[in-house]
């Protein structure tokens, strides 16, 4: 048996205007057949407006075509500003977010080496292990763990005595729960910078930061004069947002002119700091001596700390017997290198004679630590906060200027430190768009 052929729907054409009925009757046709590409974006669209209607937001059409919510704070064209710890929260409250940060050269953290035969060795040369007692980041690492980002460091840890040349204080293995990130430790920010909605820029030095009261928004310019874009809303992560040390890291007045904000230069002007040497070396032949895979210094005049780099989950070193280390050096005695020889970038004679002394302090362990491969030190000379200045709130904030200040000099120095207080500031931000906090 023959289909039944449906009645064509009459369309009518100006100036004649189609009754209830027929506009029922075209409806009902349009939804039996397949809906074209048109259809679906004008459909996608009107419900992204619907369901923001009055929030004071405006859809941004070809990211919702893809299935994405893209949406902006004001329905001019303005861009929440932030770093990659607070992106996770702001994402979740379908705000689109560019990320930057205020000295962010280069990329991600994390070091890449290779050597003169072509082997590529990376370190941890930061932070090179994290721990979690607060309930709210570690429902955020329990997430990261979920999805592979970061995993449990089961390591040994000990003190090693310089007087007496002996292992003490050994910690028994997963008595505090140790995590990395995987393949490296700058996993967790690529991971933040990759979620929907996020556009990450790299190689970019926010170098001012111009409040415009008419506009009630943020104008920021890059270290070369050029114009960024206008921000409803500013997250500085760097402590030298507003310090002289900037002026003496780049020959530049700092971005954020204090002597306008009386109530923020009071917290934020001089962060005291502790710096820090790193060195990385890597071996052809485990070290049979050290029965640890870390261990901190006792009585030693240079080193502070000792980490087996390539012990961690998700490292791979070619051949399979090489082992990598990271060596961390007192905050006395990089001071006083850094007295030395100023507080600009130092040159590469400078970080050879660094790391020249730091490795003989490490052989003179008596550990038979034998002639490295590779060898290189870097500086860190701001990296480690002496204080934290955020107070319960763990972030600085100021509602009237919509710039929140978040970083692990707010809260502890530490991963954990930085990760709460980017949670307080985005919060903040998000109490501001009426969007529900948490992750």
């Amino acid at each position: 048996m023959r289909p039944r052929k449906r009645p064509a729907v009459p369309r009518l054409r100006p100036p004649y205007r189609a009754t209830p009925l027929l506009r029922r009757a075209r409806f009902q046709a349009s939804s039996r057949r397949e809906a074209s590409s048109h259809d679906l974006r004008r459909r996608e669209s009107r419900r992204h407006w619907w369901r923001n209607f009055g929030r004071r937001v405006r859809v941004a059409p070809r990211r919702a075509r893809r299935g994405r919510d893209a949406l902006r704070l004001r329905p001019r064209r303005r861009r929440a500003h932030g770093a990659a710890e607070v992106l996770d929260q702001l994402t979740h409250c379908n705000c689109r977010v560019l990320t930057d940060r205020l000295q962010f050269f280069g990329g991600i953290g994390g070091r890449r080496e290779v050597m003169e035969d072509g082997t590529e060795l990376r370190f941890d040369h930061g932070a090179p292990y994290f721990t979690v007692t607060n309930d709210e980041v570690a429902q955020v690492v329990g997430g990261w763990e979920a999805r592979g980002i970061v995993a449990e460091w089961k390591a040994m840890f000990a003190c090693f005595d310089r007087a007496t040349g002996k292992f003490t204080d050994f910690e028994k293995e997963g008595s505090t729960k140790k995590y990395v990130g995987v393949p490296g430790m700058n996993s967790i920010c690529k991971s933040l910078c990759s979620e929907d909605g996020v556009v990450a820029k790299f190689g970019v030095t926010v170098g001012k930061m111009d409040w415009l009261q008419d506009r009630s928004s943020w104008s920021l310019a890059s270290l070369d004069g050029k114009d960024l874009g206008n921000f409803d809303y500013v997250v500085a992560t760097d402590k030298n947002v507003g310090s002289p040390r900037f002026s003496g890291l780049t020959g530049r007045p700092p971005p954020l002119d204090l002597s306008l904000f009386p109530r923020l230069s009071v917290m934020v002007q001089d962060i005291p700091v502790r710096p820090c040497f790193a060195l990385m070396v890597a071996f052809s032949e485990p070290l049979a001596m050290v029965p640890v895979h870390g261990f901190s210094f006792n009585n030693s005049d240079s080193l502070s700390w000792a980490f087996c780099d390539s012990s961690k989950p998700g490292r791979a070193c070619v051949p399979p017997n090489r082992q990598s280390w990271v060596l961390h050096s007192t905050a006395e005695y990089a001071s006083k290198v850094i007295n030395h020889i100023g507080p600009r970038k130092p040159s590469v004679d400078a970080l050879a004679k660094v790391a020249e002394e730091l490795f003989r302090e490490f052989q003179a362990t008596g550990l038979s630590i034998p002639q490295p491969i590779f060898m290189k030190a870097h500086r860190w000379g701001g990296a480690f906060p002496a204080i934290a200045i955020g107070g319960d709130d763990k972030c600085v904030w100021d509602k009237s200027m919509k710039l929140a200040i978040c970083g692990d000099f707010c809260a502890s120095p530490s991963i954990e430190g930085a990760v709460l207080s980017a949670m307080r500031g985005a919060s903040k931000i998000m109490g501001c768009l009426n969007c529900p906090s948490g992750l």
